[in-house]
């Protein structure tokens, strides 16, 4: 009996849309949210989910099915960001410095973040997050909201587990003194 894994790449190797259109009935929502999330925007990101979604038909092949598909996914989402990025200047998702650009919507529609806060804290949290710098961000959402292991995201953003692991860390910690600030 195969796993789902094996399915998958399976049927991405024969492109088969019927395989990938429930790829993108499971995985949609997601997708899109790490988007936000990792661009802190809004704005062109149903463009690069489709763009993702064309890609993963195209590199399907590359999939082997030996360990779950979130993380390929994921970095094919990312490197799809980040050709976007490289395209027109922006930040770079990687930099630590500030450069003026600080990642916040675009327009002043609420973030899915935002949409989802039922409590007071849940919103300091989504705006908090909205702040961070883009690497702190990325690694905090791909760590506590799409629930991956710190080896799954080292090989989405292309890091040493140490340097994820830092990121989480300092992104915690930053976040840890915004609402120590607010309460002060």
């Amino acid at each position: 009996m195969e796993s789902d894994t094996q399915r998958i790449a399976l049927g991405l190797r024969r492109r088969d849309v019927a395989v990938l259109e429930t790829l993108v009935e499971q995985y949609q929502y997601r997708l899109v949210r790490y988007l936000v999330s990792l661009l802190g925007r809004r704005d062109g990101v149903d463009d690069l989910v489709q763009e993702t979604w064309l890609r993963v038909l195209e590199r399907g092949g590359s999939y082997n099915g030996n360990s779950r598909f979130e993380p390929w996914l994921f970095r094919v989402a990312r490197n799809v960001a980040l050709d976007t990025i490289r395209k027109r200047p922006m930040s770079s998702l990687d930099s630590n410095e500030e450069d003026g650009i600080r990642s916040s919507p675009a327009s002043g529609e609420p973030s899915p973040y935002t949409l989802a806060a039922r409590t007071q804290d849940a919103e300091r949290l989504a705006h908090s997050l909205e702040t961070l710098e883009p690497a702190y961000r990325e690694a905090l959402v791909l760590r506590f909201q799409e629930d991956l292991s710190l080896q799954e995201i080292s090989a989405i953003v292309g890091a040493p587990v140490s340097t994820v692991a830092s990121r989480i860390y300092r992104g915690l910690a930053t976040l840890r003194g915004q609402f120590e600030g607010e309460t002060a």
